[in-house]
């Protein structure tokens, strides 16, 4: 008798310890809403215009990157397939534009990189602001963004004005910071890299002009040492 009501009580106890551990065990993805838009397309300008000393032309490639990302099924966490189109009105759903560093004009937190500003009408959204900054102090120095890293930012951002909250989830395009993945400045590069050569060969010059003077000083010494100093 009682082993029979020992293995009913461990019976009884599974039946409510594994649905509360499926149900704890459950994460239910952070959302604004589940569906913010109510059309298609999400119509989205590109504000490459005004912008400030530091911005890259390139980055302009990255937004529209960042909307096919999300296109074609982005994080999987979307109840809903998005498709954008990219126009020449700043009277767009989306308002993409940038500023040199968040912290100094919009008086933002140390480690934003950008933030996107929904206005909501009836549980809807009816418009969004993406600001994005193109660099960011990195100990003494200021480092601009490159294209895979502004590319990055702008799916994060993009992905609050499709309606997603932040994720727990480090591995997760939502998760509230991001990889530098791309330190280098491709409109830097463009415009230095000659410049760069031109330094490098100069500099392979000098250092062989310095060398061969050295080797022919070296000699005339010895031969001077050979020839005044007898052993």
């Amino acid at each position: 008798m009682k082993i029979k009501i020992t293995i009913l009580s461990i019976l009884l106890l599974c039946t409510l310890i594994i649905p509360a551990h499926g149900f704890l065990g459950e994460k239910e993805y952070p959302r604004f809403f589940d569906e913010p838009w109510d059309h298609s397309p999400i119509t989205v300008y590109i504000d490459d215009v005004n912008t400030p000393p530091h911005y890259s032309h390139t980055y302009r490639k990255a937004i529209v990157d960042a909307t096919e990302y999300w296109e074609t099924g982005g994080n999987g966490k979307l109840y809903y397939e998005p498709d954008f189109e990219i126009i020449d009105s700043p009277d767009a759903d989306i308002y993409v534009m940038w500023v040199e560093t968040m912290e100094e004009v919009t008086g933002a937190e140390d480690g934003v990189a950008g933030y996107c500003r929904p206005e909501i009408s009836a549980g809807r959204f009816i418009r969004a602001s993406i600001v994005l900054e193109v660099g960011d102090k990195r100990g003494l120095s200021w480092q601009q963004y490159g294209d895979a890293n502004m590319e990055q930012i702008a799916i994060h951002e993009l992905g609050h004005a499709l309606g997603l909250d932040h994720s727990n989830d480090k591995k997760d395009i939502m998760y509230p910071s991001y990889e530098q993945r791309d330190n280098v400045n491709p409109l830097l590069l463009e415009k230095t890299y000659p410049i760069i050569i031109a330094i490098v060969l100069i500099a392979i010059g000098v250092l062989g002009y310095l060398g061969t003077g050295w080797l022919r000083y070296h000699k005339k010494i010895k031969s001077l040492e050979d020839k005044h100093i007898k052993k």
